[in-house]
């Protein structure tokens, strides 16, 4: 089987994030939506929520899985067996951070493969960064993630205001 893994930190999960996942799923025969639990920085969501968020997002494409995972990428692609690591370009300004990252990756395992997909046009503009600070200003996110997570996101930052009052 020809696995790949798509890393990221999908806090919050966006349209864009599922548009690359679903392309992804059409090239690979399975993929493992790899969710970073990142103890160094504090996320919105943890990442068993981001975890579950996805897997009910992706519940539609048979050859996805998603899990969490710690540590260095390249070494979690190894533990899956992935021979690629799909990362998403928004713009030309990613690129130049996923070529050092893909040329590291490929020091380290040369037998995995990095394959940058292009996000669709109508999400090239978007990022979980973007998501938060719409929706933190009570902004409508609709277009931007699924009503599932749009709900959690919302949830999320009612608690977090309600104990910041």
């Amino acid at each position: 089987m020809r696995n790949a893994i798509y890393p990221g930190s999908f806090d919050p999960p966006t349209y864009g994030h599922l548009d690359v996942i679903k392309r992804a799923s059409t090239l690979f025969d399975k993929v493992i939506v790899s969710v970073l639990n990142n103890s160094a920085k504090t996320p919105l969501f943890s990442a068993e929520e981001r975890v579950n968020m996805l897997r009910e997002a992706v519940c539609d494409l048979p050859n996805v899985e998603v899990r969490s995972f710690e540590g260095l990428t390249i070494e979690f692609a190894k533990e899956c067996n992935a021979c690629a690591i799909v990362r998403g370009l928004r713009a030309v300004t990613d690129f130049e951070y996923e070529l050092q990252l893909a040329q590291v990756n490929k020091v380290m395992a040369p037998a995995i493969e990095t394959v940058l997909l292009t996000t669709a046009l109508e999400y090239a503009f978007l990022s979980s960064t973007v998501v938060r600070e719409f929706a933190s200003y009570g902004s409508d996110i609709s277009k931007f993630v699924p009503p599932s997570i749009e709900k959690c996101i919302i949830k999320r930052l009612n608690e977090l205001k309600n104990k910041n009052n």
